[in-house]
């Protein structure tokens, strides 16, 4: 199969509003876009990895540098376009997952699109709406938290999840209780608590939550299992979910009952689905995080979440819940009933806007066999 051309494109789309969590914010989306080109088909990708280094090692700086130098070049020396060898292929790597899905991604597309199905039928999903969740970052004033509840509860968001961190967590929940009584609401610690938060924990126990997102940090799964224990209310692992060896450390300690699967933090797609299944096979529901992303790995994982397992809403929102644009067409949208809707088409079902990449690109390089 003629292989013609991979192109990288760096872009930068503004946010609304900043993005902030316990550990650090953004206020600008970075993002590194890979188009494969073969066969007369281009499949698109999306390297996603928050700038600064506040949520993973890895920065779009050094993920940039990882495909330019290392791992594009070393996909030229031996193109794999089914998506599930390149999966096993990538696994050589043991860094930079952002890189890794990015560039699975693109195959997955381009793969789906040759095939002329949708991505969910390879992923072995099914065609089904999915539900959307809103997730709202640490707010500078508890009045402008509550605004945020009462606008996304508006627009039909079918549960509401809410940063905290050691000070700000049970004033918070407890106004959100007693201004919008028992909506399916969530909390998300980012890893920010300690031992020595157990009592605070089961304070927040007692107010009604669907679940309590990764409370303590990343490789503290006896602990997690301990709190576990300790709780009511399932603990989520997120940060701690970031592998198929830890996925199957956490199952084998009972560290939580619910899962944050994210395709970038797994490395890819493949990596996800078999999460997934490993999930599935202990009893443990899913879900599909993001961290956010743009419209290309978002549509992708919301392909992932057509699986069986993922039985609790998306993060995955409408493209204009956080960024003033994004870069495929048509635009992620939510129904008023809270779900978001697949395209037919074949691939991921979302066109990229060259125009718009374009304009938010800030570096490309392309790369030929």
């Amino acid at each position: 199969m003629p292989f013609s051309a991979i192109r990288l494109h760096w872009v930068k789309v503004p946010l609304h509003e900043p993005f902030r969590i316990s550990n650090g914010e953004i206020a600008i989306k970075d993002a590194i876009l890979i188009e494969l080109e073969a066969d007369g088909v281009v499949g698109w990708g999306e390297a996603s990895p928050m700038a600064g280094s506040f949520y993973s090692e890895e920065t779009p700086d050094s993920t940039w540098k990882f495909l330019c130098n290392r791992l594009i070049p070393d996909f030229f020396k031996r193109p794999e376009l089914d998506p599930r060898r390149c999966s096993e292929w990538l696994d050589q790597y043991g860094e930079e997952p952002f890189a890794k899905a990015g560039l699975e991604g693109s195959v997955w597309d381009f793969a789906a699109k040759k095939e002329r199905s949708p991505l969910w039928q390879l992923l072995g999903g099914s065609h089904r709406g999915i539900e959307s969740g809103a997730a709202i970052g640490l707010m500078a004033t508890l009045p402008e938290l509550l605004g945020r509840v009462e606008r996304f509860l508006r627009e039909g968001y079918r549960r509401i999840k809410i940063k905290i961190e050691p000070g700000r967590d049970i004033e918070l929940v407890r106004a959100i209780r007693q201004r919008f009584g028992s909506i399916p609401l969530m909390v998300d610690a980012n890893a920010s608590y300690r031992l020595e938060h157990f009592p605070l924990l089961e304070e927040l126990d007692r107010l009604g939550l669907m679940m309590i997102e990764q409370p303590l940090e990343r490789k503290a799964l006896a602990e997690h299992a301990e709190l576990q224990r300790r709780l009511q209310t399932p603990i989520c692992l997120d940060e701690s979910a970031d592998s198929l060896e830890a996925i199957r450390n956490i199952i084998r300690l009972g560290a939580g009952r619910i899962l944050n699967i994210k395709v970038q933090r797994m490395g890819g797609l493949w990596q996800a689905r078999q999460a997934h299944d490993l999930a599935r096979s202990a009893g443990l529901p899913c879900w599909l995080g993001t961290m956010p992303e743009l419209g290309v790995a978002s549509a992708q994982g919301l392909h992932l979440a057509t699986l069986p397992g993922f039985t609790f809403p998306s993060d995955v929102e409408a493209s204009a819940r956080w960024f003033v644009d994004d870069i495929i067409s048509p635009a992620i949208e939510v129904s008023a009933e809270g779900n978001i809707s697949l395209p037919d088409s074949p691939g991921m079902g979302y066109s990229v806007d060259l125009k718009k990449v374009a304009h938010y690109r800030v570096s490309q390089e392309e790369f030929h066999g």
